[in-house]
């Protein structure tokens, strides 16, 4: 069969084509059927506290109980984290070894940092009798704010993974398409935060 040309290059025809698709286009592709089904999780979950948002039961509402310095401040500290990420994924793909460990370590730093505010504010909101046992407010409140949560933290357990299996095995192909993923999750969560900040602490909180 002849070739086909597109834009001025020539393409091959269909029985001209190689063998099955390299493992990176595999794994890439498989990784954002994951990211999209985690979306769609968290779609539901949006979902539900869009309905449950005014059944207070009689309790504090969003209005009363968010601080909105705490969450700015953990919102700061996942956007820092996220540009941390991305300097890293770039170190990582040009194999500049003490500039993949810096940033990594930045990215975790403000991870657990991000963390750290979000149980603090976790632990003062059940102290105050806010619990999410309360309504089905705070039911749908914790259920969706602590899933993101326990994303942040499965990420910064996977970084850790990913900067042991550099430091061992080097910046082989495979360690390389792991940070990748990797760095593709955490972007994703930051994109997550931005939406659960708008739509459960800005219209929440009255703004």
């Amino acid at each position: 069969m002849t070739d086909m040309t597109y834009e001025g290059e020539a393409v091959p025809s269909r029985g001209d084509y190689p063998g099955p698709p390299s493992k990176r286009i595999i794994v890439s592709y498989g990784f954002w059927i994951f990211l999209l089904s985690d979306f769609i999780m968290f779609s539901a979950f949006f979902a539900t506290y869009a309905v449950l948002a005014g059944e207070t039961a009689g309790g504090p509402s969003g209005k009363q109980l968010f601080d909105l310095t705490t969450v700015a401040a953990e919102t700061a500290a996942l956007l820092a984290s996220s540009f941390a990420c991305g300097m890293a994924a770039l170190a990582v793909m040009t194999a500049q070894a003490w500039k993949t460990y810096a940033a990594s370590a930045t990215t975790f730093l403000f991870g657990v940092v991000f963390l750290g505010l979000e149980i603090g504010e976790f632990a003062r909101m059940v102290g105050e009798g806010a619990g999410p046992d309360r309504s089905a407010f705070l039911s749908a409140f914790f259920s969706l704010v602590g899933l993101h949560g326990l994303h942040v933290t499965a990420g910064l357990l996977w970084l850790i993974v990913m900067v042991g299996q550099i430091a061992t095995r080097g910046y082989i192909p495979t360690t390389i398409r792991r940070f990748l993923c990797f760095a593709l999750f955490w972007h994703a969560l930051d994109i997550i935060w931005v939406a659960l900040f708008t739509v459960v602490y800005l219209i929440g909180s009255g703004l």
